[in-house]
Order: C-alpha cells, then sequence, then structure tokens
C-alpha cells in the first residue's frame, strides 16, 4: 500500500521524467518570414504629423490616416514617398491603416543644420522638380540660397527651376542672368500678374516649392491651389520674413502635385563635396577625370592645374557658373540666410 502525503514524496526519488520546463514567451524563437502584404494598396505621402501621415491612394482623391508598421522601425517616411498601405483604408472618419512598406525613391531633396553637421533630413521626397522661389525686392534677393538650393537639386536629381517674384517692384532681369550658365529655366511673376507660366511649369509634375520666409511662397502657392489656406506672414523691418509654413504638404494641382515645404533659413550641405557637384554637369565630369588628385575645382591660384579651365565656349561659362556655387559651398558663414 503506498504511503500519502509528505512521507511518501520525501522517500520517492525522483528523475527526469518529473520535470517539466515551460519556454519562457521572452525567448521563443521568432519567426524570420514577414508578411508579404501582396494586397496592399500604394499611394504618395502628402502630409506628415506626429506620428501620423496622410496618404493618397493611386486612384482615389481624398487622404487617409497611417501609422508606420511595426516591422518598418524608425525608417523615415516622408512626404512625397511613395508607400504601400494595408489595413482599413476606407478613409472614414477613426480609421487608421498601416504603411507596411517604403517604395525605392527617384530622388531626395536634402539639407542640414549647417555645415558640420553630419545628420542629414530630408525635405522631401520623390520630386522631379524644385521651384526655388525668390523675391527681386523685398526682401531683396540672397544668392546664396538660391545657390545652395541649386546645389541640393542637382545632386538629388532634382530639376531646379527659378521663380522670381515680386517682379512689379524691380527688375529681376540681372539676378536670373546670374544663373543663366547653368541653364535653369526661370519664371517670373509680379504680385497681381496672372500665374499662367507657373501653372505650364507644374503641370503634370511633382515639383518641390521652396523659399526663404517672406519671398511670397506661400502667397502664390495659395493663389495656384485656392482652397490650400497655407499661412502667410509679412516681412519684417531686418528684411527677413517671419517663418509660417511650419509642416511640408502636397497639394494637387493641373493633373501633378505641389510639394509646399516650410519656410528655410538654414540650409545646410555637409553631406555634399565639389566632385559630387561637377559630376551633376557632363561636359565637366569628363574633363575632371584629368584633374590631380586632391583638386578642389577652383582654379589658380588654388589648384593652378585643375583641367576645367581647358574648357572653352558654353562649357567655360559654366565652369565659372558652378565655380560659384562651390564658394558658396565652402563658405561656411553662408548657409545661415
Amino acid at each position: 500500500m503506498r504511503p500519502s502525503g509528505r512521507k511518501w514524496l520525501a522517500r520517492r526519488q525522483w528523475d527526469e521524467s518529473d520535470v517539466r520546463i515551460r519556454p519562457s514567451k521572452g525567448t521563443r524563437p521568432r519567426t524570420k518570414d514577414r508578411p508579404s502584404h501582396e494586397d496592399a494598396l500604394v499611394g504618395m505621402v502628402v502630409t506628415k504629423d506626429r506620428g501620423r501621415w496622410g496618404v493618397v491612394l493611386d486612384g482615389r482623391s481624398d487622404a487617409i490616416v497611417t501609422m508606420r508598421a511595426r516591422e518598418l522601425g524608425r525608417t523615415p517616411i516622408e512626404v512625397g514617398d511613395r508607400v504601400a498601405v494595408v489595413g482599413d483604408t476606407s478613409g472614414q472618419p477613426g480609421t487608421l491603416a498601416r504603411i507596411v512598406r517604403l517604395e525605392e525613391r527617384t530622388s531626395v531633396l536634402r539639407r542640414t543644420a549647417d555645415d558640420t553637421d553630419p545628420y542629414e533630413r530630408i525635405v522631401v521626397a520623390n520630386a522631379d522638380q524644385l521651384l526655388i522661389v525668390s523675391a527681386v525686392a523685398d526682401p531683396p534677393p540672397r544668392a546664396g540660397f538660391v545657390e545652395r538650393a541649386l546645389i541640393a537639386a542637382f545632386v538629388g536629381n532634382i530639376q531646379p527651376i527659378l521663380c522670381l517674384t515680386k517682379s512689379d517692384l524691380a527688375d529681376p532681369s540681372e539676378f536670373a542672368a546670374e544663373f543663366e550658365a547653368l541653364e535653369v529655366p526661370v519664371v517670373v511673376c509680379g504680385i497681381d500678374d496672372p500665374l499662367d507660366d507657373v501653372l505650364e511649369v507644374v503641370e503634370g509634375h511633382i515639383t518641390a516649392f521652396i523659399g526663404h520666409s517672406g519671398v511670397g511662397k506661400s502667397t502664390l502657392v495659395n493663389r495656384l491651389v485656392p482652397d490650400a489656406h497655407r499661412e502667410t506672414g509679412t516681412v519684417s523691418g531686418v528684411g527677413k520674413g517671419r517663418h509660417t509654413s511650419t509642416q511640408s504638404v502636397a497639394l494637387p494641382v493641373k493633373n501633378g502635385w505641389i510639394i509646399d515645404t516650410p519656410g528655410i533659413r538654414s540650409f545646410g550641405l555637409a553631406h555634399v563635396d565639389a566632385d559630387t557637384v561637377v559630376g551633376v554637369f557632363e561636359d565637366l565630369a569628363a574633363a575632371a577625370e584629368d584633374c590631380p588628385r586632391g583638386c578642389t575645382h577652383m582654379g589658380p591660384p588654388a589648384d593652378p592645374e585643375c583641367a576645367l579651365d581647358q574648357l572653352e565656349g558654353a562649357s567655360a561659362r559654366r565652369v565659372e557658373a558652378v565655380r560659384t556655387l562651390l564658394e558658396a559651398l565652402r563658405s561656411n558663414d553662408a548657409w545661415e540666410l
């Protein structure tokens, strides 16, 4: 007869068959397989605000609210990005879909806080044009801003376009001529002028608008898209405008999109070097292959053997224009505008 109670438990011989080990939930092997999300819908990010992104799905006109799926981690998602979305994509109030994939970018407009900051900030993704808005008066045009915006566009695979506003206050031709050798298209508009030329430029494209505060960028956007309601501000007495728009937003216009970016007062280019700028232009890049090692492409006296000095005609004029860009790139005090 088997003893009972504690006396029997004390006399019993234990073996490995009596041991039960439950795996810890925290140490269970995790599968590497991830959902393919083949049924995901694709669209463009049109707004970004505190962990939520507005996305307009292909074939639709209204934006849905989305969040970033856990599997994307901290992957940066910017206005202009093409993304794949799953979940509740009805767009009904209170619904929230998930961004599960970031499509490959065709272009990126980047800047840094200053010329020593290694952290790159993406201003906008996938734009094929950059409309650089500059007033010709009130405030006066700042060549440093335009030069740096041109560099960012060139190296970001974006076609730059110079838009000169307030042309009824001053003649824009002299300022526009400074960039003629770079073959940058120029559009001009006065305060009350028709916007036919600007509309023609943006039609069918994704165009990012950039400009420092007070040049009339948000006013221009509001005229192009009357229901945009972008906040505008006046120009202060020191010639610098009050920062108005604080978030980038994409707006539909003429079978395309315009992306209005916040007013920028600093445009660092720590991620760009001279070779990258020269490499944008085929004729200059070919000639630069004969430059000595370490050439800064600035010409004499800094680089007496720079091969760019051998170019002639339109290429020679382009060399001078590019060296102006390189000088702006080298000037550490030129990033604050």
